[in-house]
């Protein structure tokens, strides 16, 4: 391990494990039976959001477990991307926290696995922070990229963030949830983030990134997309990363939709203006 990765690791390690709440020094008081917050053994509690932390470095991974323990949240850590593989086959987890710089397969690597797969949302951490590194991670399927060295709170922030976007799965797909949706050729059942190729259906696996983006287009057929809108709808950011990761993620999503992906007729490049679905929808019922 590098002495710079040694360092940062400590000092994530001091920031998440010396925090009030991760030592048990947090001044706020427990709910008691008879404050209004307490829900006493016989009622129905709400289902804990289960997070599976993955990190090789034992300190970053133990305090991220303690603190999300600490606020609420049940967590689970795994040491690389085989022990993550495990315990996805046996734990049913909302989120996965997932470090990019691992032993054997990296976190990049792992996330488009999970993606392609439509396994639970990403949050990825690293100790790159170029807007490139950034750029591959969110590309690759992660929900949300954070670099190291971070503080607890905006930790806990961006999973909070990521799990209200998980329960209300509807809005991944704008004002298109819970359809069904044929267009040249193809069928997107939006519920199940299925797409189905109509002439044999057969089924093509999309990313967390692809179906946003595919849902952009389909909710806006024949009108024509800057970059800078596509960012916006798809991420919620303003542009103020490359073109080239909307640009990219066109690129990946045309392969799966495109006859010759090199002479596009279903998403069109317009010159100085961006991109336009080339084809109507029509709903299926």
């Amino acid at each position: 391990m590098s002495q710079k990765v040694a360092g940062e690791a400590g000092d994530l390690y001091r920031s998440v494990a010396e925090h009030p709440i991760a030592t048990g020094r947090d001044p706020r008081p427990l709910p008691v039976a008879r404050d209004p917050r307490y829900r006493g053994p016989m009622s129905e509690q709400p289902r804990i959001p289960h997070i599976l932390v993955v990190d090789d470095h034992r300190e970053i991974r133990d305090a991220v477990t303690r603190y999300l323990e600490k606020n609420g949240l049940r967590a689970t850590s795994a040491k690389d991307a085989a022990e993550m593989d495990s315990r996805l086959k046996v734990g049913q987890f909302d989120l996965v926290i997932l470090d990019v710089m691992m032993p054997g397969e990296d976190g990049l690597s792992a996330a488009r696995r999970l993606s392609a797969s439509g396994g639970p949302p990403i949050l990825m951490l690293s100790a790159l922070g170029e807007e490139t590194d950034r750029i591959v991670g969110l590309e690759v399927g992660a929900d949300d990229y954070l670099v190291k060295p971070f503080s607890p709170r905006e930790l806990l922030a961006r999973v909070k963030a990521i799990l209200r976007r998980a329960e209300r799965p509807h809005l991944l797909a704008g004002q298109l949830g819970g359809r069904k949706l044929s267009f040249a050729g193809w069928l997107l059942d939006t519920d199940t983030r299925t797409l189905i190729r109509e002439a044999d259906e057969s089924e093509v696996a999309l990313t967390t990134a692809e179906f946003k983006l595919l849902t952009a287009f389909l909710e806006r057929p024949r009108f024509v997309l800057s970059r800078d809108q596509l960012l916006d709808i798809t991420s919620g950011r303003a542009a103020d990363v490359f073109d080239r990761t909307i640009d990219n993620q066109v690129s990946r999503l045309r392969r799966k939709l495109e006859a010759d992906p090199a002479h596009p007729q279903i998403i069109a490049t317009i010159r100085s203006g961006g991109y336009s679905l080339a084809a109507d929808v029509r709903e299926v019922t």
